[in-house]
């Protein structure tokens, strides 16, 4: 097991490998965001975390980039190339896949966005 250097990162990718969107391709996503990432030439400045649930099942498969704030929703593998070269490489989020983005205050949701429940609002049995 490796313990990567951290002081050259630019960019933390959290892709949910929780059971919904594993089911919709989570394994294939991850593999292929990482050789994208690789391909560009970028694995000194983009670590990658592969993470459990991050509740927003609905979305699967959901993609987190910080130090942003952005939440990509229903990631595709095909979706991989633009997401690095878009937003890792050129740091222009990809506004079609873009749910929530974190702000002064919270997050902000996008207009296409599911709107979800509290978490004070689930039902607890």
């Amino acid at each position: 097991m490796a313990t990567w250097d951290l002081s050259q990162t630019t960019h933390h990718v959290l892709i949910c490998n929780g059971g919904s969107c594993m089911r919709k391709g989570g394994e294939e996503v991850t593999v292929a965001i990482r050789e994208s990432i690789t391909r560009a030439g970028l694995d000194d400045v983009v670590h990658t975390t592969r993470t459990r649930c991050n509740g927003r099942c609905e979305d699967a498969c959901v993609v987190i980039v910080y130090p942003e704030g952005i939440w990509y929703e229903n990631v595709t593998p095909e979706d991989a190339d633009l997401l690095v070269e878009q937003h890792l490489s050129k740091g222009e989020p990809v506004k079609s896949l873009m749910t929530h983005r974190f702000m002064p205050g919270g997050f902000a949701r996008t207009e296409s966005a599911r709107r979800g429940i509290l978490k004070s609002e689930k039902v607890k049995k």
